[in-house]
Formats: structure tokens, sequence, C-alpha cells
């Protein structure tokens, strides 16, 4: 065999090669993970590190979880390559969560879910969103309120709103994932829901829902009564 021509056709139909030639939505995960790390190391070649990762991860789903440690447990990847992946997955959170040049505007739940569900439905913790907007219901600001178990005691009205005045907003739209991926509202949800309502209302800022993220999943509040039956 002529290792020389061999070599040639790797490199040639390799994955680098291969997003430059059709574009990064053409390649495996595994060709993904091979153009991010670069290279192999003195025992295996960037492929075969790529496809040990994969079958650590076993669903891609995973990869968004991972931290840099458990990166590290992954035969022939060190601090380096671990950091590169890292980085490329938290890209990818912020390239998400971004909106567009114009401001968003959330029209429905499913607007409101859409806007966070990529980056909230992976999260090992809970985290308290809350969007605030403008008259037109676009989005004027995003808050991240608290981490952590959901209780009264840590989402405070005052914390929620103090933002919200400050610039004006109308309205303001609460979000919070469930890690479960179940996200069938708590009494505790459902609890901090109605001290928020109030609170909207002596404010005069709207409290216009609460959304709660599952894994690709969600659940309104509002749709399902439990706002409108606060008095």
């Amino acid at each position: 065999m002529d290792w020389d021509v061999c070599l040639a056709s790797e490199l040639e139909d390799g994955p680098r090669e291969r997003l430059m030639r059709l574009g990064p939505s053409a390649l495996r995960v595994d060709e993904l993970l091979a153009c991010i790390m670069q290279s192999g190391n003195g025992k295996q070649n960037v492929y075969e590190i790529a496809q040990s990762l994969c079958r650590y991860l076993g669903d891609l789903d995973r990869l968004a979880d991972l931290e840099v440690a458990e990166l590290l447990a992954v035969p022939g990847i060190g601090p380096a390559k671990a950091v590169q992946i890292a980085a490329a997955v938290e890209l990818g959170r912020r390239v998400a969560r971004k909106p567009p040049g114009d401001k968003r505007q959330i029209r429905t739940a499913e607007d409101a879910a859409k806007y966070v569900m990529d980056r909230l439905r992976y999260l090992k913790k809970e985290h308290f969103v809350t969007l605030l907007l403008d008259t037109k219901h676009r989005v004027l600001a995003e808050d991240t309120s608290s981490v952590g178990s959901l209780d009264a005691s840590i989402v405070h009205p005052r914390e929620i709103f103090r933002r919200a005045i400050r610039i004006s907003a109308s309205s303001i739209l609460c979000i919070h994932n469930h890690p479960s991926g179940d996200p069938s509202p708590s009494p505790e949800d459902i609890a901090v829901t109605k001290r928020l309502v109030e609170a909207g209302r002596v404010l005069g800022i709207e409290v216009l829902d609460h959304i709660v993220i599952g894994d690709g999943r969600f659940v309104s509040l509002r749709a399902e009564g439990y706002l409108n039956s606060i008095p």
C-alpha cells in the first residue's frame, strides 16, 4: 500500500476539510469533537479520543452537563482539551441565549419557553430567570435571581422586582427549571408565584406567567389556572 497516498486521502477527507467543504452540520459528533480538540497525543490520535468521549457520554445531552474535572476522566483528554471542549459548550450556550438585534417579543408561553429552553433544560440546579418586558412584551432585560432550591425565602419579590422598577418594565415573566426534567409545578412553585403576583399588583408590574422548564417540556402556571385563581 502507498502510505503517502493513504495519508493524503485521510487528510483530504478529515473533519476539518469536510467542515470547510460541507459545513459543520454535515459532520458527526465525533468529527466535531475532533475539530475542537485539533490533535491527538502520543498514544491516541484525535479521532480515537473523540470516539472515547462519545462512548463516555452515551448521550449527547450529557455534554452540556460535564464539568472540566469530568472531562479529564476520559482517556486521552488532558487539561488543554478539556478546556477547549468546555469553552466550546459555553460559547454554544451564549449564542443560544443571545436575542436577535431587535428586541425579542414574547407573545405566548411557547415563545418564553423557547427563549430559554436550550440553556435551562440541562442545568443540574434550579435557576430562577426573570424576563423584564416593555408594554409590547418585548424583552428589555433578563435577570437570574437565584440558583438552588426554589422556595419563598430564596425567591423574594424585592429581588425579583428591583431591576424591573429601575428600567421601568411594564411586566415580568418568571421562568425556572426543574433539573429532574419533569416540569410539573411543585407546591413551592405555586406559593412563590402567588407572592410574586401579589407584589406585582402593588407595584403596578404585572406577572404575566410563571413557566417551569423540564427536559424539552414546559408547564405554564397561567395555562394551568394558578395565576387566575389568585384573588
